[in-house]
């Protein structure tokens, strides 16, 4: 066996494009564990709502968007007015470019007391609707009240 193998300071012989991937590699490993962890969690207990918006936010950032639309809606369904779970559900029909319903759901999430329009406004996640002028009037209206 190469002595290489189980040196632990290969990794300082490493390029840095090879340390780059190397870490890459260490933080997807992370975020998969992670998703295995919570959905683990919610075999046990399906309405665990802290889980579910942090497996929400997880399905997100690895662009399964389709998966993280439908934990939202099982969000809503599970705090009905909750302006934060609406706003998210907006997110993740922006994502999927599913504009009308992500105008509808924000709107919705404004309504139940969702304030922060600054946030709203930078957000990546609705950038498919921010161009929109129902968008811009959203926002308008929302910080005058």
């Amino acid at each position: 066996m190469d002595q290489s193998e189980n040196n632990p300071s290969e990794e300082s012989n490493l390029p840095d494009s090879g340390k780059s991937q190397k870490a890459a590699l260490l933080v997807q490993n992370q975020a998969d564990f992670e998703l295995e962890f919570y959905q683990a969690i919610l075999k046990v207990n399906p309405d665990y709502v802290d889980v579910l918006r942090v497996l929400g936010n997880l399905l997100t950032l690895k662009g399964k968007f389709a998966e993280g639309l439908a934990i939202d809606k099982r969000l809503v369904r599970l705090r009905p007015a909750d302006a934060l779970a609406h706003y998210n559900l907006a997110c993740s029909y922006s994502l999927l470019k599913r504009i009308e319903m992500s105008l509808k759901t924000l709107r919705l999430a404004v309504e139940l007391g969702y304030s922060d329009f600054r946030y709203m406004k930078e957000d990546t996640d609705l950038e498919s609707i921010r161009h929109d002028p129902r968008f811009r009037q959203l926002i308008k209206d929302g910080e005058g009240r």
